[in-house]
């Protein structure tokens, strides 16, 4: 693939594991700069990683990394992180919205205190590090806001029964798709990007039930490979997308995606939010309405 990131800064949000930290560690092999962004300080027992062995994993590939304890539900501390990814690798090139909450239970089920994460986090917190991020990415040579979520689809299928879930996603989708427009004279790009499979992160094997359905997932690699070819494209010419990884991938020339399956044996899963598989080996499996 074309393009490198060397010497470009990425701040990224809930970079200590899964798809966060695979986007750091492409990064990172090319020689770029990682801030990583995320609350996890100690080891949580379903979710292993923190932004320490995130910060070591990046410096073994070839990266410099910045390990920041980060809540982005608060202003202060998302603007001080930003002020020392800064300071200390020379400005900010790329955001990377990755950080995001997820619970699928409907409105009768779920608590209020879990649909205002939800929001604070993903919505919120996608619109609040892009805004705070702009001033910086405004002097970069090539900046790129990235979200981490879905193309936006009004089909009620994928509002019931997950209404707060959805709402707090496409929340993260509206801020592509607004501010890309409001930038795109200012040459910032502003893209989002969503997996065609459920993708293996150990917040999707306690979702949808452990080490089977984790075989039945690809590789985080697969949506690292898509955000590299994304990031590394021309801001004026790239904005405004709702990027599927597999699309993306195919524009640069691959054709077998075996090699990201954690097991070639049996299909993969659709991820939420797509109606039918684009590649080969892929089952759909009802979500919401059906």
């Amino acid at each position: 693939m074309a393009g490198s990131l060397f010497g470009k800064t990425l701040f990224i949000t809930g970079a200590s594991r899964g798809i966060g930290l695979a986007i750091a560690e492409r990064a990172a092999r090319d020689g770029a700069n990682v801030a990583i962004v995320a609350k996890s300080i100690s080891e949580h027992p379903k979710l292993p990683g923190t932004i320490f062995t995130a910060a070591a994993a990046i410096e073994k590939a070839g990266g410099r990394a910045l390990a920041l304890p980060c809540d982005i539900r608060f202003d202060a501390q998302v603007a001080d992180a930003l002020d020392k990814t800064a300071a200390i690798f020379g400005g900010v090139d790329i955001l990377v919205n990755n950080a995001s909450a997820i619970d699928l239970r409907g409105i009768e089920a779920l608590e209020m205190k879990r649909f205002d994460l939800m929001h604070q986090i993903n919505a919120r917190g996608s619109f609040l590090c892009a805004k705070l991020a702009l001033p910086y990415l405004k002097t970069s040579d090539n900046p790129h806001i990235l979200t981490l979520s879905p193309p936006l689809d009004m089909n009620p299928r994928w509002f019931a029964p997950n209404l707060a879930y959805t709402m707090a996603k496409y929340g993260m989708s509206l801020v592509t798709l607004g501010l890309a427009r409001e930038y795109a004279d200012k040459g910032v790009a502003v893209n989002s990007l969503w997996p065609e499979t459920a993708i293996a992160t150990a917040a999707v094997g306690n979702l949808l039930g452990g080490e089977a359905a984790l075989r039945r997932t690809r590789k985080p690699q697969i949506v690292a490979d898509a955000a590299h070819a994304i990031l590394t494209r021309d801001a004026r010419a790239c904005t405004g997308n709702f990027f599927v990884d597999v699309n993306v991938l195919m524009q640069e020339g691959v054709t077998d995606f075996a090699a990201y399956a954690v097991d070639p044996s049996v299909p993969a899963l659709l991820d939420f939010f797509l109606d039918a598989p684009i590649t080969a080996g892929v089952q759909k499996i009802p979500f919401g309405g059906g």
